[in-house]
């Protein structure tokens, strides 16, 4: 009887060992076993779904090279540029190198690029006539587009040649774009940097007048 008793007791406390065992290796798995495996920096709501990661902010496109956004305070008219000019263009040829830009002068001013009116850079302009407290003008350039003429007319854009002058420190020869009329801001101006002779002036105005 006493033997019966003793192999019982062993026989409960074995079972309870092995329960124990069980139970424990159970809530391991369960519970700190998973959180140890769990990607590092993932959150979980109180659901336990991972939560979607927030979108960061969008990128912008890259500047175009050479474009600078338009100078603050940087001219006597007020507001954003109000575009290129559209209408006839009244030509008047008055050019006097007093420090103040007149039509018949080569200044150099801030151009804006016609996709996108906020950048532009700075670079010569013909200013040709006025409209209203503006400067009408047409710029500049030193590539040569005698060799892509035809390329340039399917796009709308026409250019002449006006030779060489003192606006060029390089001493290049230089063409005008008539297509393309822009409006100055006469406080805007940088510098003026040489009259053209009549002539000159006369053609430009002439081509600007048969691509409008």
């Amino acid at each position: 009887m006493a033997r019966n008793r003793w192999l019982g007791l062993l026989t409960d406390a074995a079972r309870a060992v092995v329960s124990g065992l069980t139970r424990s290796s159970q809530g391991s798995q369960g519970g700190t076993g998973t959180a140890a495996t769990r990607a590092p920096g993932r959150e979980r709501t109180p659901s336990g779904r991972t939560p979607s990661p927030r979108p960061g902010p969008r990128p912008t496109a890259p500047a175009r090279p050479g474009a600078a956004a338009r100078p603050a305070g940087g001219g006597g008219r007020t507001g954003a540029y109000p575009g290129d000019y559209e209408g006839r263009v009244r030509a008047q040829y008055a050019p006097r190198l007093d420090g103040d830009p007149d039509p018949g002068e080569i200044v150099w001013t801030w151009v804006p690029f016609e996709e996108d009116f906020s950048q532009g850079k700075d670079r010569p302009v013909l200013l040709v006539g006025s409209d209203g407290d503006w400067l009408l003008g047409v710029m500049l350039t030193s590539k040569d587009h005698s060799r892509d003429a035809r390329d340039e007319a399917r796009w709308g854009r026409y250019w002449l040649d006006v030779g060489s002058g003192p606006w060029d420190a390089q001493g290049r020869d230089s063409e005008v774009r008539l297509d393309r009329v822009i409006r100055v801001d006469p406080g805007a101006v940088r510098r003026e940097g040489a009259v053209v002779g009549r002539d000159v002036f006369d053609r430009v105005v002439a081509g600007v007048s048969q691509h409008r």
